[in-house]
C-alpha cells in the first residue's frame, strides 16, 4: 500500500481536497480524530496531559476542556510544544496501527493521513509520498476570517502560528493550489491521484 501524507496549513481546503481523495477510493484517515481518540476519559493521551498541567483541563464530566487547553497553548508557545510532545507520539502510532491494517486488507490501496501538523511533528518521514495543500495568501486569510468569524489580527495571529505555506511546499511530492475553486480543485485532486494510484499499482507488483 502506498502511504500517503496530506497536509496544509489553516484554512487552505485541505477538508475538501481529503474527501475528494476518500471519494475516489483512497483509505482516508483524519489526525484530528486520532487526536480526539487519545484524550478521551481513561486514554493516555489524557492521563499525560492531566499530569503534565492540572486537573483544571477537564470538564465535569471528566472529559478534555479542549477549548481551555488550545486558549492557553496559543499564547503560550512551550506549553504548545509540551502538548505536542505529549500527544504526537499517541497520535502517530495510532495513524501507523491503522496503515497496517489498511495495508493487510488493501495492500494495492492508497492510504491517506491528513494531519495539518504533519512536518511540524516530524511524522512525515514515515510517508512514500506527501502532498502539500496549499492556496493564495490573502484567500487564505479571508477564508479563515469567515469560517471562523476571526478578526483580521486574530486570523493572522493563527496564521503566522504555524509553518508558512512557502516553507511547506518544499517538502512536497504533489501539491494542490485550492485558489480557484471547488472545480479546479477537484481537477487537480484527481489528477494526483490517478498518480498516486499509478505508484501503488507499482509498488504491490511482485
Amino acid at each position: 500500500m502506498l502511504r500517503v501524507g496530506l497536509t496544509g496549513s489553516i484554512a487552505v481546503g485541505k477538508s475538501f481536497v481529503s474527501g475528494v481523495l476518500a471519494e475516489l477510493g483512497c483509505h482516508v484517515a483524519d489526525a484530528d480524530a486520532l487526536a480526539r481518540r487519545v484524550v478521551e476519559p481513561g486514554a493516555e493521551g489524557l492521563r499525560r496531559i492531566v499530569e503534565a498541567f492540572g486537573e483544571w483541563v477537564l470538564r465535569p464530566d471528566g472529559t478534555l476542556d479542549r477549548a481551555a487547553v488550545s486558549a492557553v497553548i496559543f499564547r503560550d508557545a512551550p506549553k504548545r510544544e509540551l502538548v505536542n510532545s505529549l500527544l504526537h507520539p499517541l497520535i502517530i502510532a495510532e495513524q501507523d496501527e491503522l496503515m497496517r491494517r489498511w495495508a493487510s486488507e488493501d495492500p494495492r490501496g492508497v492510504g491517506v493521513v491528513d494531519a495539518a501538523l504533519l512536518i511540524e511533528s516530524g511524522g512525515h518521514g514515515r510517508f512514500d509520498k506527501l502532498v502539500v495543500v496549499h492556496c493564495r495568501p490573502e484567500l487564505q486569510l479571508e477564508r479563515l476570517m469567515r469560517r471562523n468569524g476571526y478578526t483580521r489580527d486574530e486570523a493572522e495571529a493563527r496564521i503566522d502560528a504555524q509553518m508558512p505555506q512557502e516553507e511547506k511546499l518544499r517538502y512536497a511530492d504533489f501539491n494542490i493550489d485550492t485558489s480557484e475553486g471547488f472545480e479546479e480543485t477537484r481537477r487537480r485532486t484527481e489528477e494526483v491521484y490517478a498518480k498516486l494510484r499509478a505508484l501503488a499499482k507499482a509498488e504491490a507488483r511482485p
